[in-house]
């Protein structure tokens, strides 16, 4: 009989024990609710139940993964803060997912025996605001790799990208930080927006600060696709929203999908709200981005955005020579300077060419010549191949030679003039079929009897001056392949 009292006694004061933690959280509720308003308090709040408190520690229940980290990122301190004001013992909120259904979070607060199977997932807040460190790793469950060799130290800045790495260093230093969330690059092919993405996952990931998901707009698309077809669509919203950093690239692969676009939005909301970072790449402007629906597109529109233009004769030569230093190959400036006016479109393309004339000097055990270079890759310059014109001629002697298109046809007779004018004459004499009054006309109304002087001319100092001779066949090379 005394074993019976003493069992009612434990269930009595267990019971009081409730009754006074509902009071208490009733109370939280409410004030949660005068806080962050009706709407809100019912689509993040309402589904909280309470549990068990353990010395100084007491357990919140929400019913996914994804609510119990929106409600860690958005709420934690402030129910932290809540709760110590409450019980003054109560220094540590525990949020934990429970696959049961969870209560109300007002007055009908769920006890631990409410939730018979045992969290899946669990995050602990500090009541003094501290918010402990989420572990940092890169979510291979859901996007790809993050390409080791596309660091913030191997990527080339100049003129054409130093603000689309500004903004890409500061969200990796600061993720979340005003003005920059979301972060959108954007830029042709080739230019860099795909290095700049992974440098920032890479960056985020070796400092241990937050895990990230980067993942393409097409793998985006298949995953949500997969999703519908496994009816699994939950597992997948909730693994998208529970990273701290979501990077998408090629967006515009979204246009045109319109379901796809939709989830993409919702997804974007849920994380910007939460204060995560996003990070987005396309080959235009948000506003030029014509097919995007245009709720989605003033929101890309409303963080940073960052253009990379396409790149200069001096940054290509930069790149050329870093990826010509970074492989140990003696390639001579003459040659990068002839790749870098060979290819002026595509930073890819450009590194590739490289790559595949470093692979062939290695490969035989041949120098880097000009020659060799023309031969091995006469399929590349092929492609960029075009009609020369004397125009263009004109324009990339006095390039070469730091001087005023201009001066090609003003009546100037300084050698620093003269000279490039001639090779100018001599090169469109070799390369086009006008006639020599033709391009005697070109260059200020000479006469063709200049022309067959400056040919000649040309010709004597290339057989007496080696250096100048290789400056004229490097000019072309370029022209001509």
């Amino acid at each position: 009989m005394t074993g019976g009292l003493e069992g009612y006694d434990e269930v009595a004061e267990a019971n009081a024990q409730k009754s006074i933690l509902d009071i208490h959280w009733s109370r939280i509720c409410a004030r949660l609710k005068a806080e962050v308003g009706e709407v809100e308090y019912n689509t993040w709040l309402r589904q909280m139940g309470v549990g068990p408190v353990e010395e100084d520690e007491i357990t919140l229940y929400l019913p996914t993964r994804f609510l119990r980290d929106w409600v860690r990122g958005q709420y934690g301190d402030r129910l932290g803060a809540l709760w110590h004001a409450e019980i003054p013992a109560i220094r540590r909120v525990e949020l934990q997912v429970a696959r049961g259904p969870s209560s109300s979070a007002e007055g009908d607060a769920a006890t631990a025996e409410s939730h018979p199977a045992a969290p899946v997932a669990a995050a602990v807040v500090e009541a003094t605001a501290v918010e402990e460190p989420r572990t940092a790793e890169v979510r291979s469950d859901l996007a790809a790799p993050l390409d080791p060799r596309f660091t913030f130290e191997t990527f080339v800045v100049g003129k054409p990208n130093e603000f689309a790495y500004a903004c890409a260093r500061r969200v990796a230093e600061r993720p979340s930080s005003p003005g920059f969330n979301p972060l959108f690059l954007y830029g042709g092919v080739g230019l860099g927006k795909t290095h700049l993405m992974h440098a920032i996952g890479s960056e985020l990931v070796r400092e241990g600060r937050v895990s990230v998901a980067y993942m393409s707009a097409e793998k985006f698309m298949y995953r949500f696709i997969a999703a519908i077809r496994s009816q699994s669509t939950m597992e997948f919203k909730e693994q998208l929203r529970s990273v701290d950093v979501l990077m998408i690239d090629d967006l515009q692969f979204l246009i045109g999908k319109d379901n796809t676009q939709e989830e993409f939005f919702h997804t974007f909301n849920a994380l910007v709200d939460a204060g995560r970072q996003i990070v987005v790449s396309a080959d235009k402007s948000p506003s030029d981005l014509s097919g995007l629906e245009d709720r989605l597109r003033t929101r890309l529109g409303c963080g940073m955005v960052a253009d990379i233009h396409a790149t200069t004769f001096e940054l290509r030569i930069s790149i050329l020579e870093a990826k010509a230093t970074a492989s140990g190959v003696d390639v001579p400036a003459k040659v990068l300077e002839f790749l870098a006016h060979k290819i002026t479109s595509n930073v890819r393309e450009l590194e590739g060419a490289l790559n595949r004339l470093i692979a062939h000097a290695n490969l035989f055990g041949r120098p880097v010549t000009l020659e060799a270079t023309q031969d091995v890759l006469h399929d590349i310059l092929k492609a960029n191949n075009r009609r020369v014109t004397i125009e263009e001629i004109q324009r990339k002697v006095a390039e070469h030679w730091n001087i005023r298109l201009t001066d090609m046809s003003s009546a100037r007779r300084s050698t620093v003039v003269a000279r490039p004018r001639q090779v100018a004459m001599y090169l469109s004499k070799q390369l086009t079929s006008r006639s020599l009054p033709e391009i005697g006309r070109k260059f200020g109304n000479r006469d063709h009897t200049t022309v067959i002087y400056a040919v000649r001319r040309v010709m004597e100092l290339m057989e007496q001056d080696p250096a100048f001779a290789e400056d004229v066949e490097l000019l072309r090379r370029m022209l001509e392949s």
